[in-house]
């Protein structure tokens, strides 16, 4: 029994699927109100904010998987967030489960330096100081040694259906609707990106491989790294559209932030956007040479073809 908890999002959709197709017939779908992916999945109502829920809902598992996410609320994340981990691991703990924990880069310096798996923690805002506490909360777990842990983190997604990020949000969203894409505060920056299949495809290869527990893994991403100008380039070539955008730079995150708490909620993450992102998957790559990453191409034709 492999067990994914946060079960409706696009990372656990891809996750159950690969799981299904490579490594168990066994799976549970764990969430308030989970849906099956596949056609014999298991599914488990629970809440994680309750402990004998959560502890319910993971009973018999072998692997259990955190993917759960929640809307970008500063208050909603400092509130449920490190509670629900936690009774994530107690849960994972009491049943003597591996467990996965699916994690961002939220917590990470927003500068130009070159991200491994060994960048301190530096974050900018509320939401990165929550993911920093959350990583730690599982590393001193995975310190502990009483269940095999172990840490996938996904910088910025962009992917097919569902995806939710500032990418498929400004560009190949915009595309789909036909109208003009946009760029977050600079254009000549580079990017690194995770196309979301690949993000899931990785998380269960490193679940269902002993000797990745132990250890905080980069997931693998393209390192051909585009600026978002030569993205938008490839984005509107793949959609048959003039290269066309506009930078939507601090100023306008500052006003639009004045009418909307949405906008408010991510302005802790444009430094990012000013910077080079250069995150390091190098670590994942040289353990599992064979894994084939979606390059930028291939990745927004896809996005492309599935409107």
């Amino acid at each position: 029994m492999q067990s994914i908890l946060g079960a409706n999002g696009q990372i656990a959709t891809e996750l159950a699927r690969v799981l299904r197709r490579e490594f168990t017939r066994d799976l549970r779908l764990v969430s308030r109100n989970p849906r099956k992916v596949n056609h014999d999945d298991t599914l488990a109502s629970a809440d994680l904010m309750d402990a004998s829920q959560t502890a319910r809902a993971v009973e018999g598992s072998e692997i259990v998987y955190f993917t759960a996410g929640l809307p970008p609320d500063t208050a909603l994340w400092e509130r449920q967030f490190p509670t629900m981990l936690r009774n994530a691991l107690d849960a994972s703990r009491a049943a003597g489960a591996k467990f996965a924990y699916f994690d961002n880069t939220y917590m990470y310096p927003q500068d130009a330096r070159v991200l491994t798996e060994e960048a301190p923690f530096a974050p900018n805002g509320p939401k990165g100081r929550v993911r920093a506490a959350m990583a730690t909360m599982v590393l001193e777990e995975m310190a502990r040694g009483d269940i095999p842990v172990l840490i996938g983190r996904a910088p910025e997604f962009y992917g097919p259906g569902k995806t939710q990020s500032f990418t498929n949000a400004l560009v190949t969203d915009k595309l789909k609707a036909g109208k003009q894409p946009r760029v977050p505060i600079r254009d000549d920056t580079r990017r690194t990106l995770i196309w979301t299949p690949d993000a899931s495809r990785s998380l269960a290869l490193l679940g269902n491989t002993p000797d990745a527990y132990g250890h905080t893994w980069h997931l693998p991403c393209d390192d051909d790294r585009p600026t978002y100008r030569q993205f938008v380039t490839m984005a509107c070539e793949a959609f048959g559209r003039p290269v066309s955008y506009k930078v939507l730079g601090k100023w306008a995150f500052a006003f639009a932030g004045l009418f909307s708490p949405q906008v408010r909620e991510i302005r802790e993450l444009l430094p990012r956007y000013g910077q080079d992102n250069l995150f390091d998957s190098g670590k994942f790559k040289r353990r599992f040479p064979e894994f084939e990453v979606t390059k930028y191409p291939t990745g927004v034709q896809v996005i492309r073809e599935a409107k």
